[in-house]
């Protein structure tokens, strides 16, 4: 997001962290809000009719959504229509962005931050491993309602609350595909510490001393704390590789033994 819609998130954001961390209903009411204004773009557009008052546009979002949701919700809201958008788009993505980091917000208070952040990793790869699933969960043709609901009966008991409201929000496939959403929002919950967000793929289970030295290690080349989201692969035969955003660093022992193939194969 740039320019004007920018400075406007900062803003909601700013109303985010004013709320507290609370309990996590403010971001699963915002991730409401979010739905309501996605079915009525012709509500959208006055929300963000640059030629329209602030005020009257808070006090229309406060009577529309007032007793619906929230006081916390409603103060973000009026934040939100208050401010100038690009494109009625840019505000329910930062109401979106707004919601992710109130819940996010809510796990760190609560300590639970780190698993967050690992259970959104395996929700990607649960996802992934399930070609059907996959295209269920992105195909913007299917109600979120029903998306959420099946996430639930595969997800309920096995990860938070939060990382649940997460990924089914991530079903909702708004800004793209599920998985595409999700990394997003796992980005987020990694840039709450100013960390980085690190998969390591490695032949054998880790001991915690291993990944203590290896994001120590990482922490150093980059200079920023890493989050280690760890895949125990055989394939890789031994060695270690660690994708970082766009860059990969492959020790594995399968690859050196394929680079060692290509050269003797001339």
């Amino acid at each position: 997001m740039r320019g004007i819609s920018a400075k406007s998130l900062d803003e909601v954001l700013a109303a985010v962290s004013a709320a507290g961390s609370g309990s996590g209903d403010l971001g699963t009411e915002l991730f409401d809000v979010v739905a309501t204004l996605d079915r009525e773009p012709a509500l959208r557009r006055v929300l963000t009719d640059p030629s329209t008052e602030a005020e009257a546009k808070a006090g229309l979002a406060e009577r529309i959504f007032g007793g619906k949701v929230s006081a916390d919700v409603v103060t973000v809201l009026r934040v939100a229509v208050s401010g100038r958008w690009a494109s009625g788009r840019d505000l329910t993505d930062g109401l979106e962005t707004a919601g992710v980091t109130a819940l996010i917000a809510a796990a760190d208070g609560k300590g639970e931050l780190d698993a967050v952040e690992t259970e959104l990793f395996e929700v990607g790869r649960f996802v992934r491993s399930d070609a059907e699933l996959r295209q269920i969960v992105s195909d913007r043709g299917l109600p979120s309602a029903a998306k959420g609901e099946l996430l639930s009966t595969l997800l309920s008991g096995k990860v938070s609350t939060t990382t649940l409201a997460l990924a089914s929000q991530a079903a909702a496939a708004r800004t793209g595909s599920f998985e595409r959403v999700l990394t997003a929002f796992g980005v987020i919950a990694a840039d709450r510490r100013s960390r980085l967000l690190a998969e390591v793929r490695v032949a054998t289970e880790l001991d915690d001393s291993d990944k203590t030295r290896l994001a120590a290690a990482l922490a150093k080349k980059y200079g920023r704390d890493v989050h280690l989201n760890i895949v125990v692969d055989p394939s890789i035969v031994g060695g270690i590789s660690v994708s970082l955003g766009d860059e990969v660093v492959d020790g594995s022992m399968s690859t050196r033994l394929e680079v060692a193939r290509r050269r003797l194969a001339g």
